[in-house]
């Protein structure tokens, strides 16, 4: 038995559609029985006949920070692949992010210890790596150092350590660092968000860098890393480094829309996080903006995905079609 959390995230719905293709038995946890519906569009962006492949996954409803539902769920589980999260950059979610990714990581470790799972695969980010090398391209031995105040990546950091205190104690695992992940289905959250504002005349970029790869590649080196020996290491998962008028371009290409024209400068992302903190505080809305992803905006760093490739032969789809094939869906749905 194959178990799957966040399977109704973008990561985990895919992940689930790869699984169904190949096995037969796979649990899902879920939080709301709405959030399944979501998972079920996916599957049929990909099948003719999505019901027979959906029908595969046997629900369970249970939260990863809710111990003793979470344990019926484990009965029977011989593999783990661990997909759930918040992803946030909103320092006021900081405190929710560290229960859901650190408090429910430790959680899923404590019962794969206990249930003698097999094998755990965990998806953590690039945001655990550290943005600005000295000398060359990120890898895996580029670890975070925590020099800079970053919730979310605290968070995943965080979470990262209770998955090797689990291989520590005889847990084989593996852990994935997925860079921008793209791909349909959850147009308004994550990178979805990219469409759907570009979509309704979004005007504009920065000319920051970082890595972007195609949920189905995710999907894809997750599982080829449970079903092969390596064990006790991580991998970036990274397809192409691009900078973000590039992506934008190409989305707005592949919509047939206009492509933003307005440069956004350092000194206008610090302007701009700085009243849309000020807006928040007066309307008592969560910032669209913040100092976080303002510097995240403006950044260029660039990831290499040699380890990967190298250990499994794996090749990545160009992101170019990632965006074309997710677009269509968009404009389809």
């Amino acid at each position: 038995m194959i178990l799957v959390t966040g399977g109704t995230g973008l990561v985990g719905a895919h992940l689930l559609y790869q699984l169904a293709l190949k096995h037969k038995k796979i649990r899902a946890i879920y939080r709301t029985l709405a959030s399944i519906n979501r998972t079920k569009a996916v599957f049929s962006f990909y099948s003719d006949k999505p019901e027979s492949l959906f029908n595969k996954i046997e629900w369970i409803e249970a939260r990863i920070e809710d111990l003793p539902a979470l344990t019926l769920a484990f009965a029977e589980v011989d593999l783990v692949y661990h997909c759930a999260a918040i992803i946030s950059f909103n320092p006021d979610d900081y405190k929710q992010m560290r229960k859901t990714n650190i408090t429910g990581t430790a959680n899923m470790i404590n019962l794969s210890l206990d249930f003698k799972i097999k094998k755990f695969c965990y998806v953590s980010s690039i945001a655990t790596l550290e943005d600005a090398p000295k000398t060359g391209d990120v890898t895996e031995e580029n670890e975070w150092s925590g020099s800079e105040n970053k919730c979310y990546a605290i968070t995943k950091y965080g979470a990262e350590q209770e998955v090797w205190r689990g291989s520590q104690e005889g847990l084989e695992v593996v852990i994935v660092n997925p860079g921008v992940i793209i791909g349909p289905g959850f147009w308004e959250s994550g990178s979805g968000q990219l469409f759907t504002n570009i979509y309704k005349g979004f005007q504009f970029y920065t000319l920051g860098v970082t890595g972007f790869v195609g949920v189905n590649d995710v999907a894809k080196a997750m599982i080829a890393l449970m079903e092969s020996n390596l064990s006790l290491e991580r991998y970036i998962l990274v397809s192409e480094n691009l900078n973000f008028k590039q992506v934008f371009d190409t989305i707005a290409d592949a919509l047939n829309v206009k492509k933003p024209t307005i440069k956004v400068t350092k000194w206008l992302s610090a302007l701009v996080w700085r009243l849309d903190t000020i807006k928040s505080f007066i309307t008592n809305k969560p910032a669209l903006f913040n100092k976080e992803t303002a510097i995240a905006s403006q950044q260029k760093t660039y990831y290499s995905a040699a380890k990967i490739k190298n250990a499994l032969c794996f090749e990545f789809e160009p992101m170019e079609d990632v965006f074309k094939k997710t677009a269509l869906i968009f404009l389809k749905k």
